[in-house]
């Protein structure tokens, strides 16, 4: 086998990130992580057979989710009112 396939031939190994290693690639904190990943905002799997719910996360789709959304200029807003001005 080559470093880049597995047993189920070519498709590409993905190193597995837990919750708190993939929140610390992000830098945000877990809980921010976990409500991204309930707001379908970060893809995440989900373990089976564990009591709690325990995700694992690739780091091609943490990318993906900050390269998804751009945060976009605003226009600055003025601290006076347009009323106060003659």
């Amino acid at each position: 086998m080559s470093p880049t396939s597995n047993q189920f031939g070519d498709v590409p190994t993905a190193e597995w990130l837990t919750a708190v290693e993939a929140a610390q690639y992000l830098k945000v904190k877990v809980r921010t992580l976990l409500l991204w990943v309930r707001q379908g905002k970060v893809k995440a799997f989900a373990l089976s057979g564990t009591k709690r719910r325990v995700w694992r996360f690739r780091h091609i789709d943490l990318d993906a989710a900050l390269l998804e959304s751009p945060v976009l200029p605003s226009i600055p807003l003025s601290v006076r009112s347009e009323r106060g001005i003659s």
